[in-house]
């Protein structure tokens, strides 16, 4: 019974990622042509900073939701009521803190100035961003990945509308206004996503306001596992939002232009990477369908399922991923042409994707590890990680050969992840 629930949540979820991912490359194309190069290049010179404070203001709720759901032992409604007030609090500390030092961030560190008020506009979507998976989360554990699939469908559709009526016009007044739309159309889809997933809770469940005064229990249950899971996720998020400031720092110091920084950062982030990630629907759908599983037959003390259910996880994502990297390595310019209208770019996508093939398992590893509440080792997978790639995208950049140190850095890390996390699951999972 297990097994049909695992293999028929992860058929769900792919085919959901499979329609959502195909609405993203759509709205990635119309984005790309109606911002243009330059567009793209100043969102994903800002995307890290959206990353790094939209992990911080979900504090790994959804993940840590979902664990404690799937247990089958808690009260889901304390556990869900006893999470918003953590969410409030949060949301309003980094709020705040994006107003004071979004000037910082984008004259100082990115030297960019068009970027503050792109940054200025990620306060507003934090907080449905954050309600929107912890929603998501309780779903997950519940193993109903219809709601998740249904809102996020209906969330890129929203997205795809608002890009296609609003940012012509924008662009005719400034192309920053436009870039900033990019980061505001977040908090219409995801509040669109919210309504979509309240109508999918339990219609038996009476609301009060005492339910929304966090009780103790819950509240020490969440807090043990979302702080060591942010903590790691925190590190990763810290060490993409430092990768374009150690970028342009030091090559700005060596001679390079702003302007080569900004077109060649833009067409690696914005083009080839989000090419080759194409398959990370499908390991994500596995590794999201993964958690309520390993998590509830690792904590019964069934390694044997376990071990089978991750080595399922790994397989299949290896088995998309192998088709689609050997059609990025053959045909790079036809696939940067089809989807961005654009060759640039050419030759780092042929030299990334034979290494991003790896890249596709990294998740349902990690994944398996947070199932397990391996926390503190996903935290120490995480900083080392970080910590890696930060000091090989330093030196590889003083070897002066421009953009190529940082797809270098790239592969480091893919690397470094996968043994670090094999580790430790090896440990324990045949060896304890």
């Amino acid at each position: 019974m297990n097994k049909e629930k695992f293999i028929k949540s992860a058929i769900i979820l792919m085919i959901g990622g499979a329609i959502t991912k195909l609405l993203g490359m759509t709205i990635k194309i119309v984005q790309t042509r109606l911002v243009g190069l330059e567009g793209v290049a100043l969102y994903s010179l800002i995307f890290p900073t959206f990353s790094l404070f939209m992990s911080m203001a979900q504090l790994s709720l959804p993940t840590t939701i979902s664990k404690l759901v799937s247990e089958e032992r808690n009260n889901n409604k304390k556990l869900v009521f006893s999470s918003l007030p953590i969410v409030f609090i949060t949301n309003i500390i980094l709020m705040m803190i994006i107003v004071f030092s979004s000037k910082t961030i984008s004259i100082s560190l990115l030297r960019e100035p068009r970027c503050y008020l792109p940054i200025l506009a990620i306060a507003l979507v934090l907080p449905f961003e954050a309600l929107s998976n912890l929603l998501r989360g309780y779903f997950f554990g519940k193993e109903r990945m219809i709601p998740h699939v249904i809102s996020h469908v209906i969330e890129q559709v929203i997205r795809l509308i608002c890009i296609i009526l609003f940012i012509p016009t924008l662009l005719e007044v400034n192309l920053i206004y436009a870039v900033t739309f990019l980061i505001l159309v977040n908090l219409i889809s995801e509040f669109t996503s919210i309504l979509i997933l309240l109508l999918f809770l339990p219609r038996n469940v009476q609301i009060r306001k005492s339910d929304f005064i966090p009780k103790q229990k819950e509240l020490s249950q969440i807090l043990s596992l979302a702080i060591p899971t942010t903590g790691s996720r925190l590190v990763g998020n810290i060490g993409y939002f430092l990768e374009p400031i150690i970028i342009t720092g030091v090559l700005t110091f060596l001679g390079y232009s702003n302007n080569y920084i900004l077109e060649e950062y833009g067409i690696i982030s914005g083009f080839v990477i989000p090419l080759l990630l194409i398959p990370s629907f499908f390991t994500n759908a596995v590794s999201q369908a993964l958690v309520p599983v390993i998590s509830r037959n690792y904590s019964n003390g069934d390694l044997p399922y376990t071990r089978k259910k991750i080595k399922q996880g790994l397989l299949f994502s290896l088995l998309i991923g192998l088709p689609v990297t050997i059609f990025f390595f053959l045909l790079p310019g036809w696939s940067l042409n089809l989807v961005y209208h654009t060759t640039k770019g050419i030759s780092y996508m042929k030299f990334l994707a034979p290494f991003f093939l790896f890249q596709y398992i990294e998740t349902p590893l990690s994944a398996s590890l947070q199932a397990m509440g391996k926390a503190k080792e996903t935290f120490i997978v995480s900083w080392q990680s970080v910590l890696v790639r930060s000091i090989s995208l330093t030196v590889f950049l003083f070897f002066n050969i421009g953009m190529w140190g940082f797809l270098f850095s790239e592969i480091v890390q893919i690397f470094f992840t996968i043994y670090k996390s094999g580790i430790y699951l090896r440990k324990y999972l045949y060896e304890s």
